[in-house]
Order: structure tokens, then C-alpha cells, then sequence
């Protein structure tokens, strides 16, 4: 069962909220958008794949 870590959520004024799940031993960033990060074990990598996608989604 995937458990999503509440303090993950960051707020986007673009719709493009990012949450950090966790399945396992693993971790991966999911969006509002429906994108999916890959899954990474360390959660600082996967929340920096979230912040990569909100970056890559603005302007």
C-alpha cells in the first residue's frame, strides 16, 4: 500500500501541486497532472524531481 508523506504537498498557484509517495522501500513524486517521477529511495531526490517538474511546467 502506497503511503503519501503529508509534508510533501507544495503549493503552485499553476495547478501543479507535488506530492511525495511512498511504496516500500521506495519513494517517487507525483503531480495534480498526473506525472509520475521515477521511483528513487532517497525522498531529497524525489522531491527534487517534483520541484524539476513544477520548474519545467511554469512559463
Amino acid at each position: 500500500m502506497a503511503h503519501t508523506e503529508g509534508l510533501g504537498i507544495t503549493p503552485d498557484t499553476h495547478g501543479h501541486p507535488t506530492v511525495i509517495v511512498e511504496q516500500g522501500r521506495f519513494c517517487f513524486a507525483r503531480c495534480g497532472c498526473g506525472w509520475r517521477g521515477p521511483a528513487r529511495r532517497a525522498r531529497s531526490q524525489a522531491r527534487t524531481d517534483g520541484a524539476t517538474h513544477e520548474g519545467s511546467t511554469r512559463g
